[in-house]
């Protein structure tokens, strides 16, 4: 009898696969309202659907790597393959960046009018509320994840909802004042300036979380909190240092308890305090080293 092989995804996977189909729709949807408008605009449009596609399928493949369990080869995990993800798409919008601003250059210089710029508006603006229900959706789950992958791909689709307003209202203008056909290729340009800080920003976090970043100052002092309030007024603590890799938080610090302490009570406290650190800031893998809380008189008898 043949084995039935079932394939399970996450709700991580299963949003990207939703992104994915989403952007297959928008993408033949503008790229149709540019081949019946000619609009460069549209077209600038349509380019940054393509990227949004490339995006979310690189997203797909990301999440799907990241949530492999540690192995023998990576026994930390593979969250940082989520950084190369969004690495990857910020440069892939820099390079659609190039391309409308190309595109758009050109018709700067000679332009002209759009046909059936009714029709093209309303594809327009059917594709942008599909983005815009599947970004909102996106980034909900992003933040209750705290995945940066599919926090990237609702930006992407944001960035994309935010250049087709100003796409459609370019294209309004020129209906009504044709003399204004210039703004087709100009509002092209300006949609390629907004894409290429969307893609540095994208960059800028990748290189962050590969180069093991310090958490920001908010979330450290967070932290600094919580061990303070945890520990008991005779213990104290040191270098306390703090990194993310994906969605999980890498905190290190040294505890520093009376000498007479026994391991008895130590180690429930740190099983304490890691408890307590996860619930402040979400997913955390704590490293605690816990040593003798020596007097400085002590220590400087013995340095003398």
């Amino acid at each position: 009898m043949a084995a039935v092989v079932t394939l399970s995804f996450s709700p991580a996977q299963k949003l990207a696969m939703l992104s994915i189909a989403t952007s297959i729709a928008t993408l033949s949807l503008k790229f149709g309202a540019y081949f019946l408008t000619g609009s460069v605009s549209l077209y600038s449009d349509a380019v940054e659907s393509m990227v949004n596609l490339v995006a979310a399928t690189v997203a797909l493949i990301v999440l799907i790597v990241a949530e492999r369990p540690a192995d023998r080869s990576h026994p930390w995990g593979h969250d940082k393959a989520m950084y190369f993800s969004s690495g990857l798409e910020g440069m892939l919008i820099l390079v659609a960046a190039a391309s409308i601003a190309w595109a758009g250059v050109q018709r700067l210089f000679s332009p002209e009018l759009p046909e059936k710029l009714g029709i093209g508006i309303g594809i327009s603006l059917f594709a942008s509320l599909l983005n815009a229900i599947v970004a909102l959706v996106l980034m909900r789950h992003a933040r209750k994840h705290d995945s940066i992958v599919l926090e990237a791909d609702a930006h992407h689709l944001l960035t994309d909802v935010w250049t087709s307003v100003g796409v459609v209202t370019a294209l309004v203008v020129i209906i009504f004042m044709p003399e204004w056909k210039v703004l087709d290729p100009i509002v092209a340009l300006v949609v390629a300036a907004n894409i290429v800080k969307t893609g540095v920003s994208l960059v800028r976090r990748s290189a962050d979380g590969l180069m093991d970043a310090a958490l920001p100052d908010e979330e450290l002092a967070k932290i600094d909190a919580v061990i303070r309030e945890t520990i008991p007024e005779s213990a104290s603590f040191t270098a306390l240092r703090a990194r993310k890799s994906g969605s999980t938080r890498h905190v290190e610090f040294n505890l520093l308890m009376p000498p007479e302490t026994p391991v008895s009570v130590s180690h429930p406290l740190c099983d304490v305090l890691e408890t307590a650190i996860c619930r402040s800031v979400g997913r955390a893998s704590t490293v605690i080293h816990v040593e003798p809380l020596v007097p400085s008189d002590q220590v400087a008898a013995f340095l003398r």
